[in-house]
């Protein structure tokens, strides 16, 4: 009678498993490279307190106050100054774009205001991402109010009496800071990923666990014919999820909808389809369910942390803002914001919708060329 516990046979079992963890490529390269992620993004691309963020410029006086004013806002490192000698219109139509966070209006009598003790400027924030703007929109003030005051004590014919600075500062888009209006919009391009790439992902191999890739190739069909018999089902999925999303959105949290519907329903579409494709070509690679699941759990966490969804984008370091322009879901949460905060219309947010054009282009013909018409 063979004892309740052996070594012996516990080693086998032992050696079987790392065997067979070994064959699994794709679950040993996920058990090693979620972690590596994880600890890049978390320890060097996310920033609670941006700095650096992109800020247009409206000089209407030069002389020392205003400049002294502009240098101390951009050595505070909150603002870097990346549009300069613009006209108000330019400016906001930068900021209205996303292209830049703030405009900073230096009036022409900048320097009379100074030295009457209350220096004035105008700085206008996007404040769709309260979090990105709300530090250095409180910290602005103060920073003019010493700028100027330094300049006063170099002159002293003036009267050294105390700055009150009156500089106004307008939230734009977003005026109250509430945060719901920010993260509501992205959580309909994060459901839509997470739950629509791994569906369409598992679609595929489910048919080759099951059995049943046999009589899909001997069907009369070419690989477009089945990817968009495998694809075109969730699109419908994906129509019932933005449904819900919108409408719930609306009554819960009162989300504005400043944009035009059918420009939304179409950047929908389009960010949807991507999704769907996306999906495709991974379950071209997977060759289990399990194997599918890993695959999109990897391309969807770098995609949550780098597309501006739960951290400021403008705050992140210039090689995680580039990684994060690969991932589509950057690119609809410009667009969805900009529609429903903004009332955005095509010729703002074209770039953005161009470039899930491209992702889609490009997942396709990946797809395509990835299927096999046999089982080896």
């Amino acid at each position: 009678m063979s004892s309740i516990f052996s070594l012996q046979r516990l080693f086998a079992m032992l050696i079987k498993e790392f065997i067979q963890m070994r064959r699994d490529r794709v679950t040993f390269a996920m058990m090693l490279g979620i972690p590596l992620v994880q600890l890049v993004l978390f320890g060097y691309a996310i920033n609670n307190d941006p700095r650096g963020l992109p800020t247009a410029l409206v000089s209407l006086a030069n002389d020392p106050y205003s400049r002294a004013a502009v240098t101390a806002l951009e050595n505070s490192q909150y603002f870097k100054f990346t549009e300069r000698n613009l006209s108000p219109s330019e400016a906001r139509t930068l900021l209205r774009k996303g292209e830049v966070t703030f405009v900073v209006t230096i009036p022409s009598d900048f320097a009379k205001q100074a030295e009457a003790g209350t220096p004035n400027a105008l700085i206008e924030a996007d404040a769709t991402d309260p979090a990105a703007s709300g530090a250095a929109v409180a910290s602005a003030p103060s920073i003019i109010e010493r700028a100027v005051a330094s300049v006063k004590q170099k002159n002293p014919s003036l009267k050294q009496d105390l700055l009150k600075s009156s500089t106004i500062i307008h939230r734009k888009y977003n005026p109250e800071g509430i945060t719901q209006y920010n993260i509501v919009p992205g959580l309909l391009g994060v459901i839509l990923q997470l739950t629509l790439v791994m569906m369409t992902s598992i679609a595929l191999t489910r048919e080759t666990e099951r059995g049943t890739m046999e009589n899909l190739l001997a069907m009369p069909a070419s690989p477009f014919e089945i990817m968009c018999g495998k694809v075109l089902p969730y699109l419908a999925v994906g129509a019932v999820q933005v449904a819900v999303v919108l409408v719930a959105g609306r009554i819960l949290f009162s989300i504005p909808f400043e944009g035009g519907l059918m420009l939304l329903i179409g950047a929908i579409l389009v960010f949807v389809l991507s999704l769907v494709l996306l999906g495709y070509f991974i379950s071209t690679i997977a060759r289990t369910q399990m194997q599918a699941m890993q695959m999109t759990f990897f391309f969807f966490l770098p995609s949550l942390l780098l597309s501006g969804f739960m951290f400021p984008y403008a705050g992140m370091p210039g090689w995680a803002q580039t990684l994060g322009e690969i991932f589509p879901l950057t690119h609809f949460l410009r667009v969805v914001r900009a529609i429903l905060l903004k009332g955005a219309e095509w010729n703002e947010i074209s770039v953005s919708v161009y470039t899930l054009f491209l992702f889609v282009a490009v997942l396709l013909m990946l797809a395509l060329k990835r299927f096999k018409r046999t089982l080896d």
